[in-house]
């Protein structure tokens, strides 16, 4: 009697599960979302998937992904400049849920790992919503010079606040995955890894298998190839006109390698002072490297032809600017190196006024 109880509940499961037409399920509840149209990444190690998602009402959208082996998916929307990620499992049913202006505060239902950081999210939610506040303000025109310092100092403060709370919670769980994405999220900088690679050998060895780990180690290593006095690493490209471009392209001279995107509010080249440098030094002392994460080149050489100043850009064509990325290790945009005569990394940085000023000092001292 037993034994055809359990076969007739397996079948069941069975049944329900070949009922499935998909591998994941996401569904969203937004409030405030004014897209009509979101992006959708599904993301794995070698491979990502890109699907565009119509919402059927104001803030709510499904959708269904049938390929199987992802570990996370991102969605994105507000024009690409806002986003979020959960977390993955086979046969999962995802639901986000929030208010669309604090991706940080967004709670998922399904899957361990979203619902171990929806619960560190929740218990962090004054915090997380005050930086997202706060950043919008320090990004909003017409901010003075007063009120940019000390919205950058309360910035800094939560940051700080964030991470001691954040860390707390890794050693006390360090057997648990979503510590993983936590030091992920919180301690993976460009520029300094040592907190990462601290957090990372007090987890759990059983958590070695967890995709995340391999990447962060991964990630510490790159860091640590663009650390500043290193050489630049080297790399081979075609820009928007056909021509190939690499470090002895630029011989003898400085060269300011910029990260950018058409989306990125900040990227723009008057905003991180590009055409101020490009005008006022010239080319063989300084040159500029656009490297930009757009994929259409005759969109792009059309506002190039309008453009006053001859900027040497760099696509997405063929991957070229993903592969850059990874180079360099650009998590955020804008990303900016300024490489020295010699090829060596002397300045890395997402602040134009840093790069005029860096410029600035080392031709003074030169003269």
């Amino acid at each position: 009697m037993i034994k055809k109880v359990v076969w007739f509940v397996g079948l069941i499961l069975c049944l329900l599960s070949c009922g499935k037409d998909y591998a994941y399920r996401v569904e969203g509840k937004l409030s405030n979302l004014e897209d009509q149209t979101i992006f959708v990444i599904f993301e794995r190690e070698d491979y990502n998937l890109i699907d565009t998602v119509i919402c059927e009402k104001p803030g709510q959208f499904v959708v269904k992904q049938t390929e199987e082996g992802f570990n996370s998916v991102t969605i994105l929307y507000d024009n690409k400049t806002q986003w979020f990620t959960a977390y993955l499992k086979p046969g999962d049913n995802i639901i986000i849920s929030g208010d669309a202006n604090y991706p940080l505060l967004f709670q998922v239902k399904g899957g361990k790992i979203n619902e171990k950081l929806s619960a560190v999210r929740k218990e962090l939610a004054p915090l997380l919503k005050d930086l997202t506040e706060q950043t919008a303000f320090l990004h909003r025109k017409g901010i003075n010079t007063v009120e940019e310092t000390e919205i950058a100092s309360r910035i800094s403060n939560i940051n700080l606040q964030l991470s001691e709370d954040v860390m707390k919670y890794i050693k006390d769980n360090p057997d648990e995955e979503a510590s993983v994405v936590l030091i992920k999220m919180f301690f993976a900088e460009p520029d300094d890894t040592r907190k990462m690679d601290e957090l990372l050998a007090m987890l759990d060895p059983e958590l070695k298998n967890f995709y995340l780990v391999n990447e962060l180690e991964q990630y510490s290593i790159r860091a640590k190839r663009i650390t500043l006095g290193a050489e630049a690493p080297d790399f081979s490209l075609k820009n928007v006109y056909g021509n190939t471009v690499n470090l002895s392209s630029f011989p003898d001279k400085y060269l300011l390698l910029a990260f950018t995107a058409p989306w990125c509010d900040m990227c723009q080249t008057e905003d991180l002072l590009l055409d101020k440098v490009a005008m006022q030094y010239p080319k063989d002392k300084v040159d500029i490297l656009l490297i930009s994460l757009d994929d259409n080149q005759r969109q792009v050489r059309d506002m190039l032809a309008k453009d006053s100043i001859q900027w040497n850009l760099v696509t997405d064509s063929a991957g070229q600017a993903t592969m850059m990325l990874e180079l360099y290790n650009v998590s955020a945009l804008p990303r900016c190196f300024l490489i020295d005569e010699e090829g060596k990394i002397i300045l890395k940085t997402d602040n134009g006024i840093e790069i005029k000023q860096s410029l600035d000092k080392i031709f003074e001292e030169e003269e």
